[in-house]
């Protein structure tokens, strides 16, 4: 296949796409230093809280792979394009938003740009770039991924330091403004003539499923398990997640080839990677809110502490020395060594943060940084040897897709644990709408008991991090065992003969 011609301006077009894919990935975390104003200023209750960060995420996880195919199928130019437009006006509206049911919309919306943007901003660059500089396009575009999630709480913190709420939204506006004249101007089209056609209908029932089920996580603490929102809001989620897969199977294209799960290799990488976001994303949720609510932290000064995990990751990928320390284990031990380490993270800042002691917070986000940057390699190369060549993109987008997913989870799930343990904890009398918040809490309360409201509410922090720790290390042994048992099985190289039975690899 001939290489892609070195263009004098492949470094800036590199620039233009990672500012978007920086802005993109700053907006999954940059909301959480903002609970405490949208629960004061907007009257927004954890749920609505939750769900205007989870709205972001779950929109991308659902969109992702068919917005690859999208671009494959018209032109990668035309929906970058058509992503920056849509990522511009959902934050024009989030920025805009009157109440926590506007801002949830708007950030729907963001997250089906964002979707566009990461679905295409990869695929620009290996085709911007021939083969000797790709390992080092891709590398500067990943780290500048893993710097958003570090930047998100820190850009925050200091926009709510000196602006209201709604100015972290604003930023993005130049952003999407510039984006949009440097992707016309310099990005050359590029599509695939041979591109499976779209499952729209695939993408529509996928998101569905998905909503549904997040929705009745966050609702049952408040609502009850039994309630009938709660359990209409599961049903119908379990419902469409099954019509998706049958529909998956019936149509010649699919958005997502189900056959990819029969490999270990396959379920231990992508198991593997759900829990990474699901430790990053609900850990970050909550700490944030701890630091803030119970400790007393402005935005700015919350958005500094949570930094270092992120940092690490940064510093470990671009420094090499996460893969050399990885590169002497196999990536089942690589992936058990990670999630072991991003377990301990969330268990340290449970355990040796809940007095308020911040170098115990800071060893454990320095863990869960270490880990993060120890099993993500791991995970993506099992990932990618564990599916057709042909398939690769739609493997990497499903990666993508459950990582945002895991984040959503994360979100909701320990939510919901704090959520519910905060209810049991508060001191007798008060009216149970005031477990809806901890600001609620404390009204209803008064300042005599202010002291023991707080305490449930740190108490009930402490609780949901060391359930995301099990859970981590737990699914973490398990993914690893997958990935063990695959490379145990993996077929020798005679099997790709002419003359052997028919290889993986060369399945159409």
């Amino acid at each position: 296949m001939p290489q892609p011609e070195r263009r004098p301006d492949r470094w800036l077009i590199l620039a233009v796409i990672c500012l978007a894919q920086l802005v993109v990935v700053l907006d999954n975390t940059i909301l959480n230093v903002a609970v405490p104003s949208l629960t004061e200023e907007l009257g927004a209750t954890t749920s609505q809280t939750q769900w205007a960060i989870g709205a972001y995420s779950l929109a991308q996880a659902g969109l992702l792979i068919a917005a690859g195919g999208l671009a494959d199928r018209y032109g990668r130019k035309k929906v970058q394009l058509l992503g920056l437009a849509l990522f511009g006006i959902g934050s024009l509206g989030a920025a805009l938003s009157t109440d926590p049911g506007q801002l949830i919309a708007a950030r729907a919306g963001m997250g089906v740009g964002g979707s566009l943007l990461l679905a295409t901003s990869l695929a620009i660059v290996v085709r911007t770039f021939d083969q000797d500089e790709q390992p080092k396009a891709i590398a500067a575009w990943t780290a500048v991924a893993s710097l958003g999630v570090a930047l998100g709480p820190v850009i925050g913190g200091l926009l709510l330091a000196h602006y209201w709420w709604g100015a972290v939204f604003l930023v993005n506006l130049p952003v999407a403004a510039l984006g949009l004249l440097a992707v016309a101007r310099l990005v050359p089209e590029s599509k695939d003539p041979r591109g499976d056609r779209p499952d729209l209908l695939g993408a529509v029932l996928s998101t569905a499923g998905l909503v549904g089920l997040v929705y009745a996580v966050i609702q049952g603490p408040g609502a009850g398990w039994s309630a009938p929102q709660t359990l209409l809001a599961g049903l119908l989620g379990a419902a469409f997640l099954l019509a998706f897969a049958l529909w998956e199977r019936r149509i010649e294209h699919p958005l997502l080839d189900l056959d990819f799960f029969r490999d270990a290799r396959f379920r231990g990488a992508v198991s593997g990677g759900v829990l990474v976001s699901f430790g990053m994303g609900g850990s970050l949720f909550l700490l944030t809110q701890y630091l803030q609510f119970v400790l007393g932290y402005g935005p700015l000064s919350a958005g500094l502490r949570t930094a270092p995990m992120a940092l690490t990751v940064v510093a470990l990928n671009l420094t090499g020395a996460g893969m050399r320390l990885t590169g002497r284990l196999t990536p089942p031990r690589a992936v058990a060594a990670g999630l072991t380490l991003l377990a301990c993270g969330l268990a340290a800042i449970a355990l040796l943060g809940r007095d308020g002691s911040y170098p115990g917070i800071l060893l454990g986000l320095v863990l869960m940084g270490a880990g993060v940057a120890c099993a993500q390699p791991a995970m993506a190369g099992a990932v990618m040897s564990s599916i057709p060549p042909e398939k690769a993109g739609i493997g990497s987008g499903l990666m993508g897709t459950l990582g945002e997913l895991g984040n959503s989870l994360g979100v909701a799930v320990l939510g919901a644990v704090l959520t519910a343990g905060f209810a049991s904890s508060l001191p007798a009398g008060l009216p149970e709408s005031s477990a809806r918040s901890l600001p609620d809490a404390l009204g209803a309360a008064g300042p005599a008991a202010a002291q023991p409201v707080r305490s449930a509410f740190a108490s009930s922090l402490t609780t949901s991090q060391m359930i995301g720790a099990v859970a981590v290390l737990l699914g973490g042994l398990v993914a690893a065992r997958l990935l063990g048992r695959a490379a145990a099985q993996r077929p020798v190289p005679a099997q790709r003969h002419a003359d052997g039975p028919v290889a993986r690899e060369g399945r159409a």
